[in-house]
């Protein structure tokens, strides 16, 4: 085996290990949440998780990017309040983005 076979089957068990891993932590979560009753407080927290889970996806870009930014995801958010169609909310989001970059704004 050369040198580069052997790094080659580095990175492949590497990636497998990590596949395996990760595999095993989400059936594991789901497996113990089978056998815990969750709580109300617990409840209340999973209930909440999904909108942290965006604000801390979309804050670092709203920093980043400023302006052009927030008016994107602010027309993607209206769009979505009033069609409830995720395509349509994207694009707008999308336009409103790459408008604003064509002015030079």
């Amino acid at each position: 085996m050369t040198a580069t076979e052997a790094a080659d089957f580095g990175v492949f068990a590497a990636i497998a290990a990590m596949a395996v891993a990760t595999y095993a932590m989400r059936a594991g979560g789901f497996w113990m949440m089978r056998h815990v009753p969750p709580s109300p407080r617990l409840r209340k927290m999973l209930n909440a998780l999904p909108g942290s889970v965006i604000v801390a996806t979309v804050l670092p870009i709203v920093v980043r990017d400023g302006l052009t930014a927030t008016l994107a995801i602010g027309a993607a958010m209206a769009v979505m309040l009033a069609t409830r169609r995720d395509i349509l909310a994207v694009l707008a989001g999308m336009g409103v983005a790459a408008a604003i970059r064509a002015i030079d704004f």
